[in-house]
Parts: structure tokens; sequence; C-alpha cells
């Protein structure tokens, strides 16, 4: 009876030890496509978003695969607050910087289609929308 446990207990470490693994593994691939985007994108608003959603993303990643490696406990629960933080955090300060580019850089439109009015944005994503619903009657 004692072996069944053991062997139940240890096909648990592995299935831990291989998520945990899997995770952090996944953030630190996360980590590295971030960087790329961050040094081969040519406009500072796409730099923010890699940098923003790589962060995001890959953190919370990391510290999910920490998690599954430290079990339940006070540590476990401190790293849930930094991921819980880290994913209003980041967003929110990418989203203010981004605005703060937007108003304050006066040579956008010479690398963003700029649209005056929102309406002008609605009835060009309309069209779009409409050109691929004939497209797909067609074949």
């Amino acid at each position: 009876m004692v072996r069944k446990e053991e062997k139940s207990m240890e096909i648990l470490e592995w299935i831990r030890l291989i998520l945990g693994g899997t995770l952090l593994l996944s953030g630190l691939i996360i980590f590295f496509v971030e960087l790329y985007g961050i040094f081969h994108f040519h406009y500072v608003l796409n730099r923010m978003h890699a940098a923003a959603t790589g962060d995001t993303l890959g953190i919370s990643c990391s510290l999910i695969g920490l998690m599954i490696f430290c079990g339940l406990n006070f540590t476990t629960f401190k790293m849930m607050l930094v991921v819980a933080f880290l994913w209003f955090a980041s967003p929110v300060s990418s989203h203010l910087l981004s605005n703060l580019e937007v108003t304050t850089n006066e040579n956008l439109k010479k690398y963003c289609q700029v649209y005056e009015n929102l309406s002008d944005l609605e009835k060009e994503l309309k069209e779009e929308k409409n050109k691929e619903k004939a497209e797909e009657g067609k074949v």
C-alpha cells in the first residue's frame, strides 16, 4: 500500500517538475522574442508594444513556473500578488506612454495612419469587412 502512495507522489513530483520547467522555459523564450522586437522595430510605439507584451507575458510565465516549484506557501502568495500587479501596471503604463507619444509627436503621420475622427476608422473597417465577405462569396 505504501508503494502505491510513493509512486503517485513521485509521478506528481515529475509532473510538477515538467510543468514548472516548461513555464520557466517559455518565459525565457518570450523574453528573447521581446528583446528581438525591441531592437528590430523601427518605431517607438512598436517597440513599446513588444516590451509591454513581453514583460507581462514573460514575467507571468516565469513566476507561475516558480510558484509551481515552490508549492503552496506564503512565498507563492507573494508571487501571485506580483503577477497580479504586473498584469495591471505594465499595460496601463505602456498605454500612458503611448498616449504621450501620440500627443507630442508632430511627425506621427510619417509613421502611422492617423484618423481625425473615429467614424472614419469605423467606415474603413466596415468596408474591409464587406470586401472580405464579398471575396469569400466569390470563392
